[in-house]
Order: C-alpha cells, then sequence, then structure tokens
C-alpha cells in the first residue's frame, strides 16, 4: 500500500552542513513523489510500504543554539486519517541536555516519580566515565518550565551498536510523564528520531507499567525482566527487625555483633580502596567483568553527600562493604561485595542492618535493594528474607528484539564466566576499563 498523499509533502534528511549533526526539512515540490517512507524507509510507492499506525510527515526546524540546552524544535503531525489505529499526536517535542539546561535539576527535585537515577550528579557520573552523552525529550517548549521529561544516554559503541537507553547502568529510570498525550508525543517522535539518527534500538526501564498503557505499545515491547526488591523503613525499628527472617539474618546480624564485626561509613579514599578490592574478588568469583575503578571514583566526587561508603571489618580486615544512594525519602542499594572466606561472620546481614538503622535515622522511608536476574534464586532468597516487597521492572525496546520476545541478559554463556575466571587479575581489571562501557 502506497503511503498518503499528505506525506509526501516533507523530506528527512541529514543537514550535512550544520555541523554535521542537525537534522533538516527538504520541502517536496507540488506533485514530486517523495524518496522514501519515514516509518518504514520503503521506496515511493513500493508495495512493501507499512503505512498505518505511525505514518506520519514531521517537519524539523534548526535555529542558532542561542542556550546550549536546547537543541532543537521538533513538531510530528498525524497524516493518517484513515487508519483505524491512529494516533493523535499534537504536540511539539523538544531536546534538552540535562547537564546544562538548570531547569531538569529544578524538575526533578519536584517530580513525585524522580530517582537518584534522573539526578545531574548521576547523569554527569556516566558522562565523565563513559563517555555517554544526557538528552531529555519533553513536550515543553524552551524557556518555559519543565513539565515531563524522559531521559537517555547516547550509547555509541563499536561493539554492542549505537543505542539510545534510559539509562545505562541504571536499575530503573521511571519516564516523567503525567499525561497520555505527553507520552504519545515523546514515545512517537523516538521512533522517527531513531530512524534519522540510524540508532540500532531504543530502551526504556520504567519502574512502573504506565508506559504500557498507551498506543505506543504498538512498537515499544518487553525486552528484558528482573525483580525489584524495597524494604518499607516506616515501621519502629523494633518491629522492622522481627519482621526479618531468624535463621537467615537476625542470628547472623548477632552473630556478627559477638564476633565482633566493626564498620566505617563515608567518601574517603581509603574506603572507597578497601571497597573496590572486595568488589575486584567478588567480580571474579561470579566470574563476571569489573567495574572500572574511574567509574567509583566518578561516583563519589559526582554524587558527594548522596553517597556512602560501608565497609565491614573483623580484626581490621575488610570482609563486605557496599555503595548506597541517597535521594529524597529513598535508599538505594547499589553495590555491594565480600570477602567469601570471612562469610561465617556475618558481616554482610549485619551492614545491611546498620545501614537500615542510620537510613530510619534519617528519615528514609524506602530502601530500594534494586534489581535481580529472575534467575539468580540466591540473591532473591536473600532479599525476600529483609521482610521487602518484591515486584516485576520490565524493560521495553524499539525495535522489540529479534527471536524470544524477552532477553535474559543475566544468563551468560558458562564458556565465556569460565574463560573469564581463568584470565589473570590484572587482565580481567583491564578489560573491565576498556570494555565496560559497551555494556551499558
Amino acid at each position: 500500500m502506497n503511503c498518503p498523499k499528505s506525506f509526501r509533502r516533507r523530506l528527512l534528511q541529514k543537514d550535512r552542513g550544520y555541523g554535521g549533526v542537525g537534522l533538516a526539512s527538504r520541502l517536496i515540490a507540488p506533485g514530486e513523489r517523495h524518496r522514501k517512507c519515514f516509518y518504514c524507509s520503503a521506496a515511493s510507492g513500493s508495495a512493501s510500504c507499512r503505512r498505518g499506525t505511525l505514518t506520519r510527515y514531521a517537519t524539523f526546524y534548526l535555529f542558532p543554539e542561542t542556550h546550549a540546552s536546547v537543541l532543537k524544535h521538533h513538531t510530528l503531525i498525524p497524516t493518517s486519517q484513515t487508519s483505524p489505529t491512529r494516533i493523535n499526536v499534537s504536540l511539539p517535542v523538544h531536546e534538552v541536555d540535562p547537564l546544562q539546561d538548570p531547569r531538569w535539576g529544578a524538575f526533578i527535585e519536584k517530580h513525585p516519580r524522580s530517582s537518584v537515577f534522573h539526578t545531574i550528579s548521576w547523569l554527569n557520573a556516566l558522562h565523565r566515565t563513559y563517555g555517554y552523552k544526557p538528552i531529555v525529550f519533553t513536550t515543553s517548549p524552551p524557556g518555559a518550565d519543565l513539565q515531563n521529561g524522559i531521559v537517555f544516554c547516547r550509547v555509541e559503541s563499536w561493539v554492542t551498536g549505537r543505542r539510545l537507553v534510559s539509562l545505562p547502568f541504571s536499575d530503573h529510570c521511571e519516564p516523567l510523564v503525567d499525561s497520555a498525550e505527553e507520552m504519545e508525543s515523546i514515545l512517537c517522535y523516538l521512533q522517527a528520531f531513531r530512524r534519522s539518527g540510524n540508532w540500532k534500538y531504543i530502551e526504556i526501564r520504567p519502574l512502573s507499567s504506565s508506559l504500557c498503557r498507551t498506543s505506543a505499545q504498538e512498537v515499544f515491547q518487553p525486552s528484558t525482566q528482573y525483580y525489584l526488591h524495597t524494604i518499607d523503613l516506616r515501621p519502629q525499628e523494633d518491629e522492622l527487625f522481627q519482621r526479618f527472617h531468624e535463621s537467615s539474618v537476625q542470628r547472623r546480624i548477632r552473630r556478627a555483633e559477638r564476633a565482633g564485626v566493626a564498620y566505617d561509613s563515608g567518601r574517603s579514599s581509603v574506603l572507597l580502596a578497601k571497597f573496590y578490592q572486595m568488589m575486584l574478588l567478588t567480580r571474579r568469583r561470579f566470574r563476571i567483568m569489573p567495574q572500572p575503578g574511574k567509574w567509583f571514583r566518578n561516583l563519589v566526587e559526582c554524587m558527594g553527600d548522596a553517597l556512602n561508603i560501608w565497609v565491614a571489618s573483623h580484626d581490621n580486615v575488610p570482609v563486605s562493604g557496599m555503595i548506597t544512594l541517597h535521594f529524597k525519602d529513598t535508599l538505594v542499594f547499589k553495590y555491594g561485595c565480600s570477602d567469601s572466606a570471612y562469610n561465617r561472620f556475618g558481616s554482610t546481614p549485619f551492614l545491611f542492618w546498620r545501614v537500615i538503622q542510620q537510613a530510619k535515622s534519617d528519615g528514609v522511608q524506602a530502601f530500594d535493594l534494586g534489581r535481580s536476574g529472575l534467575h539468580d534464586q540466591g540473591l532473591i532468597v536473600f532479599k525476600d528474607h529483609w521482610a521487602s516487597t518484591r515486584s516485576l521492572l520490565t524493560y521495553l525496546r524499539f525495535p522489540a528484539p529479534a527471536g524470544s520476545p524477552l532477553i535474559d541478559e543475566t544468563r551468560e554463556p558458562k564458556l565465556a564466566k569460565r574463560f573469564f575466571s581463568l584470565l589473570p587479575k590484572s587482565v580481567q581489571k583491564a578489560a573491565g576499563e576498556i570494555l565496560y562501557r559497551h555494556i551499558g
């Protein structure tokens, strides 16, 4: 079926004369046929043209960047008037640089669903370490307060391809959009943005299922699933302790106290060095690539008081550690590690309990324990023992992944894990420094 006539009025092209990065629209003369379909890239008049829910034309307006945060202005207009699944998209979509535009920081501070992964500090750490360039898509015009936004990082890799991810190395990143019309406008624009920029796919990692309630679910399909555990910290401390699993949590905490396990917390380079050495041990034990050391150094520098390093020790020997991130009334357990030779002392439950006690004194109401792979039964059971609430995280992609609709990215090939475990420690560390950015 041919594209609608109204579509032939605009042709999207790359504008090589605008710094090599801009997009421009070229007006098609009356009667001239368009060369490619905007949605499916089929040739003009081709029987393979997939006219339907997403067939539309777009006008792109370029202007001098008087404000570094405003990149381009875009308008999406639906043109299919006869399709039964027509999407009513009428709002303009704008691109914003959250590292430059002060509106983003003000917006996430007041939005009720924002998390630590939306913060400028987190985005800045990703940018410094891995070179990811963040971008926000919003229907709020330049100069006005932001009313909505979905933040992404542009991951450009010669190993895994060019991708838009919201957000890499983040357990979840809720789209901060409150109306269906705004959501449709942004998601439909993203589909056009992917094609014009030749991105491999777009991935969104919502905390809730609200994204699935829009008609965009026809193209943004589930790709990966995880469990998310959260502890409600509002009950009194004694009541909370009694809810924990008796043998796996309560007894191990008391055992650690009897064994004289102590802990330190802060952001010093000494604590970071102790934590990172245990992180290397843990990653080697599970035969997975370690994060580069500069990632943690940048996190400490960028996050400031929102980050805390916790290290438990027995006879002055570091035995377990974790990094937590604090935003509003939520504490996030982001990284954990331990020396398995000292597991008998129960240092990990001990450290978790000390973190919870401190969080309650700071007025924190929820402890986000992070995601767990659906097949990682050991980690799932450990988090269940803390009287946590388990929910399902579903990541969405456009286009949908080929083959199985859901990808379990936590089940790495056993041969690859075996090979990685045989590498010398120095080689493992170097591999993380070089290759880790490609898996974001």
